[in-house]
Parts: structure tokens; C-alpha cells; sequence
């Protein structure tokens, strides 16, 4: 995706954070939406998903612990990793509140694009990629 899609999407959910005086960020968002799919996960996996590193990662954790939107818990297998679990608050505002304005959001992005238009960009994304690995 370019950087200028990316900082439209960014720029109109923070609008949206703005408007109902939410108080998270576009990245705090990234955080609970992978959490979301893949709870339990541990704080290098959620990294490696959201393109952060370690030190941001763990502040951005920090912060949605403080908002009770998640928790850490031990690893029983290693108590010295964390795993990382949405609240029941954290996933009601993420089903209820944030979902429905991405949905929004995608709705007016993909305004006048056709199938055939998506799939041709993501083809070209995927050829990009793949050559970018060899």
C-alpha cells in the first residue's frame, strides 16, 4: 500500500477518534485488531505483524493496559514471555466503535474500484514481493 493511502486511512480514523473523543491511536488500533484474530499472542509476534519494534510495542502495550483494554498473562510454557489478551472492554469498543468506522472506511476507499482493480493491485503487490525475496 502506498504511504499515501496509508496516512489517508490513518488520518480518517483518527478523525474519527477526534470526533467521539476516543483516546487511542491508528497504532494502538493495529495492536487490537491483530489481537483480535490471534489472541494469546506474545509481544514478539504482535511486532513482527504490526511492523514494530520491541521498545514501541511494549509502550503501546503499556497504554492499552492502562486504558483496560488488554492484559498480559504469563506463558505457562515460559513464564518469562507474556501473552497479550484484548479485555471484554477492549473488544466490546473494538467490535462496537472501531470496526463499524474501518468498515466505514473501506466503504469510501473503495468507492469506483472494481474487482478487477483490486485484484490487479494485489497482483502487482505480489510480484513486487516476490521479487524483492530472490
Amino acid at each position: 500500500m502506498s504511504s499515501q493511502a496509508t496516512m489517508a486511512f490513518r488520518q480518517f480514523i483518527q478523525q474519527k477518534f477526534k470526533s467521539y473523543k476516543v483516546d487511542l491511536t491508528f497504532e494502538m488500533v493495529q495492536v487490537m485488531s491483530f489481537l483480535s484474530e490471534n489472541e494469546g499472542s506474545n509481544q514478539q509476534e504482535i511486532a513482527n505483524a504490526t511492523v514494530k519494534d520491541k521498545a514501541s510495542l511494549t509502550y503501546l502495550i503499556d497504554n492499552l493496559t492502562k486504558r483496560g483494554l488488554v492484559h498480559r498473562r504469563e506463558d505457562e510454557q515460559d513464564r518469562r514471555n507474556k501473552r497479550i489478551f484484548l479485555t471484554e472492554k477492549g473488544s466490546q469498543l473494538l467490535n462496537s466503535t472501531i470496526m463499524p468506522w474501518a468498515d466505514e472506511m473501506y466503504a469510501v476507499a473503495m468507492q469506483d474500484v472494481s474487482p478487477y482493480e483490486i485484484q490487479l493491485v494485489i497482483n502487482v503487490l505480489s510480484k513486487i514481493t516476490q521479487n524483492l525475496k530472490e
